[in-house]
């Protein structure tokens, strides 16, 4: 649903999935986005992490899989998404995650839109695959940092949905949501103030102690650090 969020996951696909080529795109690329676009079409195979930029108006041809990770703001863009896939006389199928609380929606694209949808069974002896994005973030503070931009996204595109009374921020498990990130902390946002996480246990190491892999980048934070001393 962001653009945090599309660059925190295109750099934790890179790292968790071998021998697949993975590339992002969203709409603060600008002028990058036509260059990757194009390289997509031409892979035998690859997974694209994108917004809702690449929802309409583009043609991939043999799309397998849409998996909608975040339910789209509006229903037309749920079936402009799900169009990606089955063109031109293929098949193709597209998956949209919702949470327990969030099931009415279905029913709401089943009115809205004239599109069914069937349940499908969660998978099995799924790999968790949390720990070693939480070790990425403490090894370098670019994933830290893109960890906590995207959650913080997150919860404010949640909380414009246009469908405010399925999609409660209220509702909202924010514990859960953090783990689900990987954070190594909470942020601070207006959200979140006032409030107790007991189901979240943040690391014990102090986060401003996590350097950038990127020694330019680094350089530039410790002399910042210094100014601030």
């Amino acid at each position: 649903s962001t653009c945090a969020c599309v660059e925190y996951y295109g750099k934790a696909l890179e790292s968790l999935i071998k021998q697949v080529k993975i590339m992002s795109i969203h709409g603060k690329m600008k002028h990058k986005r036509n260059k990757i676009f194009t390289a997509f079409r031409k892979l035998p195979g690859g997974i694209l992490v994108c917004t809702d930029v690449m929802a309409r108006g583009i043609d991939i041809p043999e799309v397998h899989w849409v998996l909608q990770y975040d339910p789209p703001s509006s229903a037309s863009a749920f079936v402009h998404r799900c169009g990606r896939t089955a063109r031109i006389g293929h098949t193709g199928s597209a998956l949209v995650f919702l949470l327990p609380m969030e099931e009415s929606y279905v029913n709401f694209l089943s009115i809205n839109q004239k599109c069914p949808m069937q349940e499908m069974k969660p998978q099995t002896n799924v790999l968790d695959l949390l720990p070693k994005l939480k070790s990425m973030a403490l090894a370098d503070r670019a994933v830290f940092e893109k960890g906590m931009k995207a959650f913080v996204s997150y919860v404010q595109a949640y909380a414009k949905h246009e469908c405010n009374l399925i999609f409660r921020i209220k509702d909202l498990d924010f514990a859960s949501l953090a783990r689900g990130f990987a954070l190594l902390k909470m942020p601070k946002m207006p959200e979140l103030r006032g409030k107790c996480f007991p189901d979240f246990t943040p690391v014990t190491v102090n986060t401003d102690s996590i350097s950038f892999k990127d020694k330019n980048r680094e350089k530039q934070r410790q002399k910042k650090l210094e100014e601030q001393r």
